[in-house]
């Protein structure tokens, strides 16, 4: 039988009387791309499954509590992603602006959603490393960094449009 929960509480992070309600509760883990949605199944850590009932308007955050129709509480908890960061501050100064034409194509084409800041292009992760480590290294750009940063499931990824 499914757990169906609707109404919510709040969040344990931000009001500290709720802490008591998590003890014994069903916990789960979603993905940070479930947060606007309205309805979510999805199974607790223990294996329960449960339906959340939402406003679209209302994004999910880790530590956000519900009460279920049979009276349980259910903690939300949102994973973490891991993004690969492309650091252009240390480009070499005769780096071929084609180049960099050419790798935000590639990303483009593969339809990895990205976002840029700081000198830096954050690539949400859709294929392994290697594989999308590979596809970059293939570019040969000098200077060209790349690393890794993990971003808590409460961040909004605000990628840029990649439409055909």
């Amino acid at each position: 039988m499914t757990e169906i929960a609707q109404v919510y509480l709040g969040n344990i992070n931000h009001n500290s009387d709720l802490t008591e309600l998590v003890n014994n509760c069903l916990e789960v883990t979603l993905n940070p791309s479930d947060r606007q949605k309205g309805r979510i199944h999805a199974h607790t850590d223990s294996g329960v499954a449960v339906g959340i009932i939402k406003s679209r308007d209302c994004a999910l955050q880790s530590g956000d509590i519900f009460r279920t129709n049979s009276g349980k509480i259910l903690l939300i908890q949102l994973q973490q992603q891991e993004l690969l960061v492309l650091d252009l501050s240390l480009l070499e100064a005769d780096v071929s602006p084609t180049k960099l034409v050419y790798l935000g194509h590639v990303l483009g084409n593969h339809h990895y959603p990205i976002t840029l800041q700081d000198n830096k292009i954050y690539v949400k992760l859709v294929t392994d490393k290697a594989t999308i480590e590979k596809l970059i290294h293939t570019l040969n750009i000098p200077g060209l960094q790349i690393n890794y940063q993990k971003q808590t499931g409460d961040q909004q990824f605000n990628s840029l449009s990649h439409n055909h």
